[in-house]
């Protein structure tokens, strides 16, 4: 009787390459998920920061109008960024402020229209512009 050998030289290498490139694909899809997903929080964030910028640079203005009432608006640098404040003079007074996040020049603008009621400054409506 003769025994049959099956020669399986190299099949435990080709299982192993196997292997490997599905862990080397699916390490590389993972990276680049969360590359992606690091890069839209950090945009995120940056609208955020020019949003914030511009609210600050609204309420700068209310105060100088309560004030001055011939204020026409000014740029000023707040934090790690910039507001340019621009002021329509008139009945509603237009206040329009664009926030600029330094890091990746994300820019948010919000218009404020106020009024002057019995000598108070009354702000009327709030909005972002996009």
């Amino acid at each position: 009787m003769k025994k049959i050998i099956f020669q399986q030289k190299g099949q435990a290498l080709v299982t192993l390459l196997f292997f490997m490139v599905i862990a080397v694909t699916i390490t590389s899809a993972a990276v680049v998920l969360i590359a992606t997903n690091s890069l839209a929080a950090s945009r995120f964030e940056q609208g955020t920061d020019a949003l914030d910028i511009a609210e600050s640079g609204v309420e700068n203005a209310l105060l100088r109008l309560d004030r001055d009432p011939s204020y026409t608006g000014e740029t000023l640098n707040v934090g790690t960024g910039t507001v340019t404040i621009s002021v329509s003079l008139g009945n509603p007074t237009i206040i329009t402020a664009t926030g600029s996040a330094n890091q990746n020049n994300a820019t948010r603008t919000i218009q404020v229209n106020t009024v002057y009621n019995n000598g108070a400054l009354t702000v009327t409506s709030w909005k972002e512009l996009y």
